[in-house]
């Protein structure tokens, strides 16, 4: 089923090396790793279509073998400083150069996921609206022995107010869901959002590498000391995130015996 019209912008974030998935990475940007026989990008092109996105909303910010995301016939941004840079960086590339009068989804593209998870988010009234897996630990369990190596805190209050989000986790107790890096933005605190992280670079007492490199989950816990309603979107399975070699063999490997369908059916 393919649904009607949906008036706002994506951005891809997809700078980075990927070298946790070397050697796949080594000729293709991340993003077009192939996951089922089809790269993770036309995977999330699909889906994003399918839920009424038109491609010419769509925009991705490459850095690594950038040149190779252009087949795509969507908006290519470059973060030419992809080496020393990381998320948020990547995401400001796009927003000073797009139109922001509608609302934005932001998506890794490291990541795939069924078009139920992304029409919950689209139908998000809030502010700014994260994406967290309740069910997080099924897939955990599935990519490493130690899910406490990888996995992030996570806590929410009764309104889904997102309390804490991206820091090393001591214990289970402290992830209530795992954010799956995809989020909403309304159009009316895109202003507000960049203006909190040009301020950042106006304060002479923070280290500008230190901006450069910030974490999207740092960026999000500043937003929340600022005191801007961030909320949780909250979904049970139905996605994967590929980053490293083991996450995209065992998906490969499940696919092929038609077993993946259980973490996420991929088109």
């Amino acid at each position: 089923m393919i649904y009607s019209k949906t008036n706002m912008q994506t951005i891809i974030l997809s700078a980075g090396v990927g070298s946790r998935l070397r050697p796949y990475t080594k000729d293709l940007p991340k993003c077009l790793v192939k996951l089922g026989g089809t790269a993770i990008l036309e995977h999330q092109l699909t889906v994003l279509q399918d839920c009424g996105i038109s491609k010419k909303s769509i925009s991705i910010v490459g850095g690594y073998l950038c040149e190779k995301l252009r087949k795509y016939n969507i908006k290519v941004f470059e973060n030419k400083f992809y080496q020393k840079t990381n998320m948020v960086f990547s995401l400001f590339v796009a927003l000073n150069n797009l139109n922001n009068n509608e609302d934005i989804i932001i998506s890794y593209g490291d990541i795939v996921y069924e078009k139920k998870v992304l029409k919950k988010l689209i139908k998000s009234t809030h502010s700014i609206t994260i994406v967290a897996d309740k069910s997080w630990k099924n897939l955990w369990d599935l990519r490493m022995d130690n899910i406490l190596n990888d996995a992030e805190t996570f806590r929410y209050d009764s309104n889904l107010n997102i309390l804490e989000i991206g820091k090393k986790a001591k214990s289970i107790d402290e992830i209530q869901a795992q954010y799956i890096g995809l989020i909403k933005i309304k159009k009316e605190f895109i202003k507000r959002i960049n203006k909190i992280y040009q301020d950042f670079f106006k304060n002479k007492n923070v280290d500008k590498s230190i901006l450069n490199n910030m974490y999207m989950t740092s960026f999000i816990e500043n937003l929340i000391n600022k005191n801007l309603p961030v909320k949780a979107c909250l979904i049970e399975g139905g996605w994967l995130e590929v980053d490293t070699t083991y996450d995209l063999e065992i998906y490969n490997e499940l696919y092929k015996k038609k077993e993946l369908s259980k973490y996420c059916e991929v088109i």
